[in-house]
């Protein structure tokens, strides 16, 4: 049933970050109200589909939720979500908190109907400084992060982003560690409150964590950055058929390669890897080193030896090439189940494990207003005030597909 059986989350976020980190909770055994404007998410139209609105980056970031669509423009329509709150233990939003305000959807407001409500806003920026209105997307916080210059040390002078929502799925995993911590902070006080989670402050220090180096101190002893991540042949080595990944870090593993490729005195001939603290100074013609050996045989030869000397090393996996990991085979990680509308996909299982509260997904990703009635329904609304709104198209329920069409 998952730990957090029995709390419910009202979640009005759209996108990825918001919902990355809603549907974890939902994963948890949380109760997550997925809450659509009409328009919809628009994270439903990217990538290839099945039915529209139902897209794979949607699929993969909206399980374990139910669905309700509501106009919030609307004066019923915002008061139908008070309702919501009324009895929910957390609000999610991840827009910007004047846009909020403008909803009559303040921390006061739903406060006001519920003073044991974690009301948790994801947005750019923190509200105290110049940036606090500016929108914000993953590329921008990337860039504000640092990460496209960490891209021009080691790419000859050309800056990019990681091709991936790094970002967007960082500051998610915080927000579910600040939500958390705001319902223990609850469960012993009693009281709710605001917690404010920005991406920009969130991925500087994410970043900098690695690389303040010498601007730690003042005044600096260097101009930051942590020179093994920025050595240009810190990445996959090629070998005579392909690539593979590999980290010989400590004193023993550097022993064990150069015992396991036939130069048993390498470390004590060449001071250069004799020890952590020259390999560091020196981390770049160690690096090179490693680019000419890996060479010098296949990946599978290098895989073998590698795990033979017990030095850490991995396949370098292309998108199916990682769906057929042995260990995720053996783990089930990559199940293929059954979709009401969509037929058969393919989810992820939650990666972490419990001994007595196991979580997993609890409910397939919804069609955009699945939930609707339902929902209202537990709010205390009448079968007439339903009608109502779905009449006027203030609460609207979801299209239905038939999956053998799919």
């Amino acid at each position: 049933m998952g730990p957090l059986r029995g709390i419910r989350i009202i979640d009005m976020t759209t996108v990825l970050m918001g919902p990355y980190a809603t549907q974890m909770l939902g994963d948890f055994g949380a109760d997550v109200i997925k809450v659509e404007a009409p328009e919809g998410d628009l994270v439903r139209k990217i990538g290839p589909a099945r039915h529209d609105g139902m897209g794979p980056i949607y699929l993969n970031a909206n399980r374990s939720k139910r669905s309700i669509t509501l106009d919030l423009k609307q004066a019923e329509g915002r008061a139908a979500l008070l309702r919501l709150c009324a009895d929910a233990d957390v609000l999610v939003y991840n827009v910007r908190a004047k846009a909020m305000k403008r909803l009559g959807l303040s921390y006061e407001d739903i406060s006001a109907v519920n003073p044991k409500i974690v009301y948790a806003g994801m947005f750019g920026y923190s509200q105290d400084g110049p940036y606090a209105a500016r929108p914000a997307y993953d590329d921008l916080i990337q860039g504000g992060a640092t990460i496209p210059f960490l891209f021009s040390r080691v790419n000859e002078g050309q800056p990019r982003y990681v091709p991936s929502a790094i970002a967007d799925r960082v500051v998610g995993l915080a927000a579910v560690g600040a939500i958390l911590a705001s319902i223990v902070e609850r469960e012993r006080t009693g009281l709710g409150q605001r917690v404010d989670i920005p991406m920009f402050e969130t991925m500087v220090s994410f970043v900098l964590g690695d690389h303040m180096g010498g601007l730690t101190f003042e005044p600096p002893l260097d101009a930051g950055g942590y020179s093994r991540q920025l050595s240009p042949d810190r990445r996959p080595y090629q070998t005579k058929d392909g690539y593979v990944c590999a980290l010989i870090y400590t004193d023993g593993h550097w022993q064990r390669f150069f015992s396991a490729i036939g130069r048993p005195e390498m470390p004590a001939a060449d001071p250069r890897f004799a020890s952590f603290v020259s390999r560091m100074a020196h981390i770049d013609e160690v690096y090179g080193e490693l680019t000419r050996i890996f060479l010098t045989r296949t990946s599978a030869e290098w895989l073998d030896l590698l795990e033979e000397a017990d030095v850490p090393a991995m396949p370098m996996y292309d998108f199916q090439g990682v769906l057929q990991d042995p260990h995720l085979v053996a783990t089930d990680f990559f199940r293929v189940i059954e979709h009401p509308s969509e037929g058969t996909i393919r989810t992820m299982a939650v990666p972490a494990k419990w001994s007595r509260s196991p979580a997993g997904p609890t409910r397939h990703a919804p069609r955009q207003g699945e939930h609707s009635e339902e929902v209202l329904r537990e709010a205390g609304f009448s079968p007439e005030e339903i009608a109502d709104l779905l009449e006027r198209g203030i609460a609207r329920t979801a299209v239905t597909y038939d999956p053998a069409q799919a």
